[in-house]
């Protein structure tokens, strides 16, 4: 619940940058959406942590001391049922990271290598976040995500809003 307004602004902000929810759109562009996107961009990359479930959110839901130990809750899976869990997980990275190099891509084919780069950065420096900070709280969980979303990506849609109502 503490990424979603995050991700909704994301997607109104790529809706508003290309004039359309179709993929395709993105790589018609004459420049690649960080320029008019960019502190959506930054919200993004602040909730990706608590999305990829990387320290200091990968929060335990559970107050058994051999559960935060082990693996929260997937400390009772085994099996199809853990494989099934750690292949979705791998899923939802990949698309994460496709979401961050949609902003990366425009109408010029090097734009694809720029996006590459960018994605294996953010992955790396998502690794570096999750192997240097401690576990944290859901309570500061939600402060950051909440936060994060609704001032970059109000001040990002700031311009836009007031055309429209205005």
């Amino acid at each position: 619940m503490s990424y979603e307004p995050a991700v909704l602004l994301m997607s109104v902000g790529l809706y508003l940058a290309t004039d359309s929810f179709d993929s395709i759109a993105v790589t018609g562009q004459s420049a690649p959406i960080i320029v008019y996107s960019a502190p959506i961009f930054l919200a993004l990359l602040a909730v990706l942590t608590i999305k990829l479930r990387k320290s200091p959110f990968d929060l335990s839901y559970s107050h058994h001391a051999h559960q935060e130990i082990v693996q929260g809750v997937a400390t009772e899976m085994s099996g199809s049922t853990l494989a099934k869990m750690t292949l979705m997980h791998w899923c939802e990275t990949v698309l994460f990271l496709m979401w961050v190099g949609m902003f990366f891509v425009w109408d010029n084919p090097v734009s694809w290598l720029v996006a590459l780069v960018v994605m294996a950065a953010t992955y790396f420096v998502e690794v570096l976040i999750d192997n240097t900070f401690a576990r944290s709280t859901w309570r500061s969980c939600f402060k950051l995500g909440w936060g994060v979303a609704l001032v970059f990506g109000l001040l990002n849609l700031m311009p836009i809003l007031v055309d429209v109502f205005i």
